[in-house]
Parts: C-alpha cells; structure tokens; sequence
C-alpha cells in the first residue's frame, strides 16, 4: 500500500509511537513520519506508507504552522510542561503591550539555541539521551526562521500565539527565551501542529478513526483496505511544487525500468510527477534537456527503483 497518510496525533505519544500503532492497523511494515512531533505536542504528523517512503526527502525542509499556549513564571529543563521546574514560580500578570513588543523580536531569521532535550545529534548521540542521563549538552545556536509570530491573546501569565516557521525551529525555545526576554522564567505549555508543507489539519485523520476503518474485516462485504485508503491524501495534491504529467502505456513501460523518456510536459519545471492515470503515482522524474526527462524515482507498487 503506497501513500501519504496525515495522522492528527494525540498527545502523550511519540512519533514513533505512532508510527508502529499504524503498522499494526495497515498490517504493513513500511510506514514512516515526515517530521518529529514532541509527544506533549498534538497535530498534523504526515506518515508515507510502502514505496511512498521515498517522498520523505523532499520534505525534509518543509515549513510547518502551530498554535500554542507559553506560561510565563519559570522555566523547566525541557522548556515544556512535561520537563522538571528550573527556576522559582513567580507571580506574573503580562500585558499585551509588554508581550507584543518581547515577541517583535522573535520574528524574521534570529540566532536560536535547540533544547537540551530534543533530537540535535552531540558526536552523533541525541542531545536528549545525553539530558536524560543528566550529562553535559553542548549545542550551538543555529540560525531559524520564523516567518509569522502572532500573539493571539494574554490572560494572566499565559500567551496564546499562531506561528509559522521554516524548518528547524523549535517553538519551545521561543518559549524559554521569551521568559528570559521579561526576566520571569518560561515554558511552553501546549503545542498544535497545524500544518506541514502543503498538509493541514483539514486531511487529518485520528488513529481512532483509522483503527475503526481497519476493523471494518469482520464484515465480510467490506474491503478494509480499501476502506482505509480513503483516508490517503490523493496522489495529485503531493508535492503540489511539481507539475502532473500523464505517461501513456508504453512511456509507463520505460519508467517502470528506470529508462529515460519523453513527457508531454509544458511547464518548464526540472521536476514532474509521472502518473499512469489518475491516481497511480509512477515516478517523480528530473529534466534532461527540452522535454526528456529521467525517472529519479519509480515509486510504482511493487518496485522500488533509483536509477543512478
């Protein structure tokens, strides 16, 4: 089973977590995530099943979108509400001036240091399993860019905020140098991922949704896979950065082999997806020159090729 499957994850679960419950509901080994969710966070984890495993790597630098909550008064060690407390509470009644003018300062490209606990690989061991042992984490700041920070309202010592940002930001350091900023101490209380790349919450489906559609095999007038392949994003609507092309038979057969071909393609674009019909993703192919293009990846079920 190929496709793009969008899980609204639930908090309390790790990505991965996700991941095995839905190898065990698709009865299938070869599923993935495209980007980490932290598992206090909830939202949008894009998983890709089967040969579709491969489209992974053009979201490796996908902007993603949140909503969230920042409590201001101390910070924790995981700069979130699951970590242990690393300052003094302290009594805090923010204004929306104060916040708004802290928060001017966290948008554009800025300096941000990761998490001690978060998957920032130290000589090649994740800086979490080094914070867990209560070993030193030496990280450097990177630079991040956060795209749009809006301050949705204040109440007390909490922050509501929507946020887009490029890849490689962490929200919860947003957090931790806003508490900093005001010199109270802060941590990031909830987190809702609502879109990655071009998926939102709109194609989302709950694991509890997709468990039930599986269970559907108890009946036997109903096909449980296909059932459950309706909850797949379309192939058409993947990648929407490159182009739809239809290949007729016997340019199918050349793709299938990880042959060069000619594609009636208008665009111009470097890269295409090939479809045989309308829905069967063949291959996502790169430009040679005019309109002969190389399949740099056939996705086709059951063939798995990467011509050099």
């Amino acid at each position: 089973m190929n496709g793009v499957l969008i899980i609204d994850k639930p908090a309390g679960l790790t990505s991965h977590d996700v991941v095995n419950r839905v190898r065990r509901i698709l009865g299938q080994r070869s599923v993935g995530h495209m980007g980490t969710l932290d598992p206090m966070a909830t939202g949008i984890l894009p998983l890709v099943t089967g040969n579709f495993t491969r489209l992974a790597q053009f979201y490796v630098s996908s902007e993603k979108a949140y909503e969230g909550v920042i409590r201001f008064g101390f910070s924790t060690d995981t700069y979130d509400a699951e970590g242990e407390a690393t300052s003094e509470p302290q009594d805090v009644t923010l204004s929306a001036d104060q916040v708004e003018s802290i928060a001017a300062g966290f948008r554009g490209v800025v300096e941000q240091m990761p998490p001690p606990f978060s998957a920032k690989k130290i000589h090649g061991v994740p800086a979490y399993k080094l914070a867990r042992k209560q070993k030193e984490v030496v990280l450097e700041p990177v630079q991040v860019e956060i795209k749009e920070f809006e301050i949705l309202g204040v109440e007390g010592d909490r922050v509501r905020f929507r946020a887009r940002v490029a890849s490689g930001t962490y929200m919860r350091s947003v957090a931790h140098d806003m508490g900093k900023a005001i010199g109270c101490g802060a941590h990031l209380e909830s987190l809702r991922r609502t879109a990655v790349a071009e998926f939102t919450v709109d194609d989302a489906v709950t694991l509890e949704q997709l468990s039930a559609c599986g269970q559907t095999s108890g009946d036997a007038s109903v096909n449980p896979i296909s059932s459950v392949e309706e909850f797949f994003i379309h192939p058409r609507k993947v990648l929407p950065q490159f182009p739809s092309v239809t290949a007729d038979e016997m340019t199918v057969a050349r793709i299938l082999s990880g042959r060069t071909v000619n594609l009636p393609d208008l665009s111009r674009a470097r890269q295409v997806k090939v479809f045989a019909g309308q829905r069967e993703l063949l291959a996502i192919a790169t430009r040679i020159a005019g309109s002969l293009f190389h399949p740099k990846i056939v996705l086709a079920a059951g063939i798995v090729h990467e011509p050099c």
